[in-house]
């Protein structure tokens, strides 16, 4: 069977592709368009915040508004992906999207560390869980909002 007629057929199948899409794009982003780092715990504490001081310059940085942009788009198409694994109440969903975007951020930051790319960084960790949680509260509106209508 050829990945259209899998792909129109299967809903499950469409589910997989967009999450392996989101995935790949994460993955990309943080792991394979970065350059070597010779110190990667240079940095542990990160940017907590979206603006930095540069030779004594105010900067805006774009390292939490990243995280923002993927992780959200992928708590959500892993709860939406799972949803017949996970349940429906908010709770339960609040819970796994935060503890799958925990392990996802603990992950890339240890891998950066092994393969020298990136720095490992707290700041990434504590917005990526964050993120993760707010994809999940906001997967939880829109299918209420859906079952609704």
């Amino acid at each position: 069977m050829t990945w259209y007629q899998k792909f129109k057929e299967s809903v499950f199948f469409r589910k997989l592709f967009f999450l392996a899409f989101v995935t790949s794009m994460i993955l990309f982003r943080t792991l394979l368009n970065r350059n070597l780092w010779m110190n990667q715990l240079s940095d542990v504490m990160g940017g907590w915040g979206i603006w930095e001081t540069v030779n004594g310059e105010q900067k805006l940085t774009t390292e939490c508004i990243e995280n923002v942009i993927m992780m959200v788009p992928f708590s959500a198409v892993v709860m939406w992906t799972f949803e017949d694994k996970i349940g429906n109440g908010w709770k339960k969903i609040l819970w796994y999207s935060g503890n799958m975007a925990f392990i996802f951020s603990i992950s890339i930051e240890m891998l950066q560390l092994l393969l020298r790319l990136g720095t490992f960084q707290l700041s990434d960790i504590f917005y990526n869980t964050v993120d993760g949680m707010i994809g999940g509260l906001m997967y939880f509106a829109v299918m209420k909002a859906r079952k609704r209508l």
